[in-house]
């Protein structure tokens, strides 16, 4: 089986499939994590951002480290990393410790997720990459939509615990095989880590992010002494800034971005496909979701379709409300993860993939963590406004003193992220002023006042993420429809590249092989 592609590719989007399964499946938990960790909306958002934050911020230099050391070598370092991360985030006690363990499984995520796309290509010859990248992009497509499916199941049947359970299995199969059937991909020569550009890159995305998380529960204001949120805001642009002037500047040093990749007109634009669609996506899923489970209780067509199920959207709705909009949805997405890598990467030289599928990954990752932060920032900024606003309408036929306890409950709550129906946000539950009498009341009215508000809320909220998918649309019509190498180079130069590309420690390749390894950019 050793060196078979097709076993290959099977093995490395089995690990990929798992990283991006835990982009998604964690949004389907959300209020069931806020009950049983007592956790805020703050809190939740953390735990969604530091897995994408990390994985965003350490991939490329994770692409690079497979360049040095091997691409198999790191493979198999990220699932057993990621694995182990899976079963402590399960165990976690605390949102404290989730967030803290759902940082090492986005390392273990950046480790692996880069040397999938560059095995990918080092393996197949140019001629058959196509269906190989079509196979690798679907992986993201099904993740995606298995993520809210299998978490609903496993939160139903079992809580939040089973969303990180689910990954040991697949962990622990991929480690099992992949020594047996991935070849040991080594390269052509020593590359540098550029160790300016991680520092720069990881204060940019960490001071932005932060940013826009916490935004709201400092009202955009102060933090402390003289920091605030805008102040953070700005410091992250600014390093982001510095950041891409140095990588201009070290062209000639082995940049973490090569701008020769950019001068690839179809790559350039896959990559701000990538980019806006992992906004406008995540930020989809992260108040829908939310709705379907609290309020509820139970590309162009992609964003045809969520646009209609927001629409429709009622505090009455039922499951068969939203099939024909999902449907239409899902065809979308089908319709869009398996051909975006493979016209990003049809024309990158294998000595190239390395960085390429480092940049490819990074964008996606990056955009997944500013869509849950804007899109949340925003929900929590309509809910407080939304959930005020209809405490104020419900509660007029309440006793004057009540009312004013009960309005300023649900702006408080709103305010810290609490996302519940009951008496606790109403901010009078266990009071012994409320008589007796009353409490059914107040409980009735807390309920209407989250459902009515959140959906209010919701609706806003996704105005910006569908936008969103519908730019990335509509990118799509400035792709280049030109000839790749698998369309312009023979069969047989292909098998001879190939053979010097895919060589074992020690030899010396074939003549035509470029002797470097994916990764390098020179």
């Amino acid at each position: 089986m050793r060196g078979n592609p097709w076993a290959i590719l099977v093995v490395v989007s089995l690990g990929f499939f798992m990283t991006l399964l835990d982009l998604t499946i964690v949004n389907i938990a959300i209020p069931n994590m806020i009950a049983k960790l007592h956790a805020s909306l703050d809190d939740v958002l953390w735990v969604l951002n530091a897995y994408a934050l990390v994985l965003a911020v350490l991939v490329i230099t994770a692409g690079r480290l497979g360049d040095l050391i091997g691409t198999r070598t790191m493979f198999v370092a990220g699932i057993a990393l990621f694995t182990a991360a899976s079963a402590a985030c399960g165990f976690a006690p605390g949102s404290g410790w989730l967030i803290a363990f759902r940082s090492v499984q986005g390392l273990g995520a950046a480790m692996l997720m880069p040397q999938t796309l560059a095995i990918v290509t080092m393996t197949f010859p140019p001629e058959r990459r196509g269906a190989a990248f079509g196979i690798w992009g679907a992986v993201a497509g099904l993740a995606t939509i298995a993520g809210p499916t299998l978490g609903g199941l496993l939160v139903t049947a079992f809580d939040w615990r089973w969303i990180f359970f689910v990954n040991l299995p697949i962990g622990i199969a991929v480690l099992a095989v992949t020594f047996f059937i991935i070849p040991d991909l080594r390269p052509g020569r020593r590359h540098q880590l550029d160790l300016l550009g991680v520092a720069l890159a990881s204060a940019a995305l960490l001071a932005i992010c932060y940013g826009l998380v916490e935004g709201e529960r400092y009202n955009w204001g102060t933090i402390t002494g003289f920091i605030t949120i805008p102040l953070v805001i700005a410091v992250g642009v600014v390093l982001l800034f510095v950041f891409v002037l140095t990588q201009l500047l070290r062209q000639s040093h082995e940049p973490l971005i090569p701008v020769v990749l950019f001068r690839n007109r179809n790559f350039t634009l896959m990559n701000w496909v990538s980019f806006t669609l992992s906004i406008g996506m995540l930020g989809i899923f992260l108040p829908f979701t939310i709705y379907l489970q609290s309020a509820l209780g139970f590309f162009s067509l992609f964003a045809i379709g969520m646009g209609w199920a927001v629409l429709i959207a009622t505090p009455t709705s039922t499951w068969q409300d939203f099939l024909a909009p999902l449907v239409v949805a899902g065809l979308g997405m089908g319709g869009t993860f398996a051909p975006l890598t493979t016209v990003a990467m049809r024309q990158v030289e294998p000595r190239m993939a390395g960085a390429a599928s480092g940049m490819l990954n990074t964008v996606r990752q990056v955009g997944s963590v500013i869509g849950t932060a804007t899109v949340g920032a925003l929900l929590e900024n309509r809910l407080v406004a939304e959930l005020t606003s209809q405490a104020a309408a419900r509660s007029a036929g309440l006793p004057e003193p009540v009312r004013g306890t009960f309005i300023s409950g649900f702006h408080r709550a709103a305010a810290s992220g609490v996302l519940t129906g009951g008496p606790a946000n109403s901010g009078l539950a266990g009071s012994r002023a409320v008589p007796p009498a009353l409490a059914a009341e107040l409980h009735r009215l807390a309920a209407d006042v989250f459902t009515h508000g959140y959906v209010l809320a919701m609706r806003w909220t996704m105005v910006l993420p569908i936008s969103v998918v519908v730019l990335a649309a509509i990118s799509c019509l400035a792709i280049k429809q030109d000839r790749g190498p698998d369309q312009a180079t023979a069969p047989g130069v292909a098998a001879g590249q190939m053979a010097g590309t895919i060589s074992s420690p020690g030899s010396s390749g074939t003549p035509g092989s470029s002797g470097q390894s994916p990764g390098s950019a020179s």
